[in-house]
């Protein structure tokens, strides 16, 4: 549905995008992470046939997106990281309007409006102009908007930013829906877990270079060596020195923390390693709380491959 070629993009003497190739089948969602500056928004810039690329090509359902730009926009939806609504209008008058400049009319297009509205729960909002609507609220309509004409492929751009947990939940689920229908979803976020919900595929662009392509499990298998072993025991002065002392003599290579009563020790076999250290210290006498591996999430991917927090 979707192939992106070797992208570069260059702005005077400056190299934004450093050849950026990868592709989407049809139905696949698809999370785009990078710190900012990264090169994210030039990328779907590219992607949506609104910034010309400097070399490489970008096929959509496909179509050359440089030769038929405007016949291969028809196939997709934009939901921008702003606001793109007329505030003085109603929920139903923008869509409306965003419908006729889809190029839908009559019937179609009235018809469309009210499927609309009931997907992003507000046909009991329609009448109301916007700039009364929450933050939540108004993005849903901004959401509606690029839904309208039914496009094979959904361009989201922070859809969530500043929103209410409910207003974010019905996002969510009103995307999973959609490509659970077959529609193709590109996905933007600064929420890691927003991007682990939906997406069945991740693609961390850091300083304009694509640095990992794939599943949350083939990414997550970069960082084994990140899994954590968490111990917790009881809190009693004696006994935590005893545990340091033990780690440190007997592991004097292995990176570990402590909090409190509480250990956090990375391990590429955390399995055999709690089991030992549980047999080890029930046979000290100190007093085990509780005992957890916790496996290597995205986040742990993210900062491993680029150093950075994702709002850096």
């Amino acid at each position: 549905m979707i192939k992106v070629h070797d992208i570069k993009k260059n702005y005077e003497d400056k190299q934004i995008l450093k050849g950026i190739s990868f592709h989407l089948k049809k139905g696949e969602a698809f999370g785009l992470l990078g710190p900012n500056g990264a090169g994210k928004s030039t990328l779907i810039g590219i992607m949506t046939g609104l910034i010309r690329s400097t070399s490489g090509t970008v096929t959509i359902g496909g179509i050359d997106l440089n030769r038929e730009t405007k016949h291969a926009q028809q196939l997709i939806g934009i939901v921008p990281q702003e606001i793109a609504l007329y505030l003085d209008l109603t929920a139903k008058e923008n869509l409306m309007f965003w419908g006729k400049m889809y190029g839908l009319k009559g019937k179609k297009l009235k018809s469309r409006v009210q499927e609309t509205l009931e997907l992003i729960g507000l046909e009991d909002r329609g009448k109301d102009k916007v700039k009364v609507f929450s933050g939540g609220m108004k993005r849903r309509v901004n959401i509606g908007c690029a839904i309208l004409h039914k496009p094979k492929i959904l361009i989201m751009d922070e859809p969530t930013v500043g929103i209410d947990p409910q207003s974010r939940n019905h996002i969510l689920e009103t995307v999973q829906r959609l490509n659970q229908d077959g529609m193709t979803i590109v996905y933007t976020s600064h929420y890691m877990e927003e991007v682990e919900y939906l997406c069945d595929k991740i693609g961390i662009i850091d300083q304009g270079s694509l640095v990992a392509l794939g599943t949350i499990a083939e990414l997550s298998k970069l960082v084994e060596e990140q899994r954590e072993v968490i111990l917790t025991i009881k809190n009693n002065k004696a006994d935590i020195e005893k545990v340091c002392k033990y780690i440190r003599e007997s592991y004097p290579t292995k990176d570990f923390n402590v909090e409190g009563q509480k250990f956090k020790i990375s391990d590429q076999k955390p399995q055999e390693f709690i089991s030992k250290l549980i047999q080890v210290l029930t046979d000290m006498k100190v007093e085990i709380i509780s005992a957890e591996v916790v496996e290597p999430n995205l986040e742990n991917v993210f900062l491993y491959l680029t150093g950075k927090k994702l709002r850096d």
